[in-house]
């Protein structure tokens, strides 16, 4: 019967693509809406040139040249501490032993008066906080022999000694102390501007270094050309310097013919006309000299450190720094110059770069940072920077702040 039929199943229309682009849709959207509102990301910061980087390298290794003077003052100092504070521990010890042999004397006289039946008035005075206070609140002194007075005197005069003795110890030690933290801070301020120095070269490309050679090369060759300029002209004055004394020699050489001939003239008619020639080396003479011969052993020493590595804080003998350099150089000649560029750039007599002479000292930017040795022809010899070797090079390598001549 139709009644009991099995109704026809409809057949399901399953919709998920419909569903799934829907969603997708929705997606989409929200993502754009979100992509809308949202801030636009900052663009990358842009690289350094190699120029830039070759300025801002340059910049860190002059920083780490002044912090290394800096450190090379700080470490002076601290030497220079550590030498008083071993002076005043020396002292102080030696105050103690006097202080213990005054006391002990003090004792034996307690001693003595307590073997004989009382406790005296030298006995009260070894257990008292205060001698002196001791003494002014009883009169002591009035009841003790001369002896035991001058053992009571020398115990609170070496008393007050230890303890003053003490105190400087105890000052010295505190600014000791000041001195290593601010040279550990000089330490960490020149690592730090090297290894800053280091990370920008790291990330230099294979081209990026070729071309920073290249910027290197063309500074190097400009500053050689400055030298040769100052050697042409250095020639151009020895020549006119020689020319003007074989001039003064002949003339002098003239004269000494003309005043002959007056001589003989003058014996000839039975006069002498008591002239008389002279002619000596002048002070300045002797002192120019002087300052050749320690040049030469100034330079000599210089040459023999070519090709030694440069080490901040260094003074030798296997390394440099700047200043260790130019202080040890001239140690050789028998002079001695303060350790940093500050206090040796103060020695001697300031002269013109037109007036160097080998020997001298030549100093670098504003903040007097580096010094080298001129050697001549527009040359030096100096420790140059961190990864280098004591080398010869140009003076105009670097801005020229002014010129000693140390001796």
């Amino acid at each position: 019967m139709a009644s009991h039929r099995k109704p026809r199943g409809r057949t399901a229309i399953s919709t998920p693509a419909v569903g799934f682009t829907t969603a997708a849709l929705a997606g989409v959207t929200l993502l754009s809406s979100q992509n809308a509102g949202a801030a636009p990301s900052a663009p990358a910061e842009p690289k350094p040139s190699i120029e830039e980087v070759q300025k801002k390298v340059d910049d860190l290794y002059r920083q780490a040249g002044t912090a290394t003077q800096k450190y090379n003052q700080a470490k002076e100092a601290t030497a220079e501490k550590r030498q008083e504070v071993g002076k005043l521990l020396d002292e102080a010890a030696e105050r103690t032993e006097a202080l213990n042999e005054s006391r002990r004397a003090l004792g034996n006289y307690a001693a003595a008066q307590y073997r004989s039946g009382a406790v005296a008035p030298t006995a009260a005075l070894v257990f008292a906080d205060s001698p002196q206070s001791y003494f002014d609140q009883t009169q002591l002194m009035e009841r003790l022999s001369d002896r035991q007075r001058s053992a009571v005197a020398d115990y609170e005069t070496e008393r007050a000694a230890a303890a003053k003795q003490r105190t400087e110890a105890a000052k010295s030690l505190e600014s000791l102390t000041a001195s290593q933290e601010t040279l550990r801070a000089g330490k960490q301020e020149v690592q730090a501007k090297l290894r800053e120095a280091r990370e920008l070269l790291s990330k230099l490309t294979a081209e990026e270094k070729a071309r920073l050679a290249e910027i290197e090369r063309k500074k190097a060759a400009e500053a050689r050309r400055k030298a040769e300029e100052k050697a042409r002209a250095e020639a151009e004055a020895a020549a006119a310097a020689e020319a003007e004394r074989e001039r003064l020699r002949a003339q002098e050489q003239q004269e000494q013919e003309q005043q002959e001939q007056e001589q003989e003239q003058s014996q000839d008619s039975g006069t002498d006309s008591g002239t008389e020639s002279g002619s000596g080396t002048t002070s300045g003479g002797d002192a120019d000299a002087d300052y050749a011969a320690k040049a030469d052993k100034v330079l000599d020493f210089a040459r023999a450190q070519l090709g030694k590595p440069y080490v901040w804080g260094a003074s030798g003998p296997s390394s440099y720094d700047c200043s260790g350099l130019t202080q040890a150089a001239w140690r050789a000649a028998g002079v001695s110059l303060p350790r940093t560029t500050w206090d040796q750039v103060k020695v001697g007599k300031r002269v013109a770069t037109e007036d160097l002479l080998p020997g001298d000292l030549v100093f670098f930017y504003d903040d007097i940072s580096h010094v080298g040795i001129y050697i001549g022809d527009g040359m030096m010899i100096h420790a140059p920077k961190p990864g280098t070797n004591v080398r010869e090079e140009s003076i105009y390598y670097m801005p020229i702040y002014g010129s000693v001549r140390p001796a």
